[in-house]
């Protein structure tokens, strides 16, 4: 059975826990090497050192993808470490819901600037490099809520949708450079999304209904290495996976 995976050099945004955390050790254990991004130095220092024990390649960089410097400084710093980028995966994401009645414009600001302009910069700073490769993968990650709509969650709905619009263009230009693209969609999974709700009773509702059917975040790791695994002229372009028990 063919292994595309192993030997690529994969950088993920958002790997301090979630589904980031488990597409990281998943593809380590695969034979890829992981560049973990995320704010929370800690926890991306502490996933480093235990991959790295269990023999596998992993580097931490601190990356807070609203800062388009940083994002930069990480996809560069991956090339000038391990010579190329095979894949990147833009899965860092925030879901604070709340009707729009409530006019939380600071909430609204930050999901425009991580689910949207923060897989803008990852892609403004890996495309020049896959370009020049001539090979590589975007991975973006959108949601069951970039295919619908639902109360409470307009904003994130605008974001998500607007991921899969900006992937769906990316696919389309960047064929001269026989570049991969991925969307993914996940449905209800068991990760930390729901606790940046600050509506105490939405958060409520929600985890309630979301800890009755969440699948585990390995689920995503799983839809991540099926997209990257594939023959390099195979283009899985994108993947919508939900509970079996999930209504919506």
């Amino acid at each position: 059975m063919m292994d595309n995976v192993k030997g690529k050099v994969i950088v993920i945004t958002g790997s301090s826990s979630g589904n980031g955390e488990a597409a990281a050790r998943h593809l380590a254990e695969r034979g890829a090497t992981v560049v973990l991004a995320a704010r929370r130095k800690d926890r991306i220092e502490a996933l480093e050192k235990e991959l790295a024990s269990a023999g596998h390649q992993a580097k931490a960089i601190v990356t807070d993808v609203v800062d388009k410097a940083q994002v930069q400084n990480l996809l560069d710093t991956t090339v000038e470490t391990f010579g190329k980028v095979d894949v990147l995966i833009n899965n860092a994401g925030l879901m604070p819901l709340a009707p729009l009645e409530q006019v939380k414009t600071d909430e609204w600001d930050q999901m425009i600037d991580v689910n949207l302009k923060g897989t803008l910069y990852g892609i403004a700073a890996a495309l020049p490099h896959m370009a020049k490769q001539k090979s590589g993968h975007i991975i973006n990650v959108s949601s069951v809520y970039g295919h619908k709509l639902g109360p409470d969650a307009t904003v994130y709905c605008a974001t998500k949708h607007a991921v899969r619009t900006l992937s769906e263009g990316l696919r389309q230009e960047v064929k001269p450079y026989n570049i991969r693209t991925t969307i993914i969609s996940p449905g209800a999974v068991a990760t930390e999304l729901l606790e940046h709700i600050s509506d105490k009773e939405i958060q409520a509702q929600t985890k309630d209904f979301v800890s009755q059917i969440a699948i585990p975040a390995d689920s995503f790791a799983r839809m991540v290495a099926f997209a990257i695994n594939e023959p390099e002229d195979v283009d899985v372009n994108e993947i919508l996976f939900r509970p079996t028990a999930q209504p919506i």
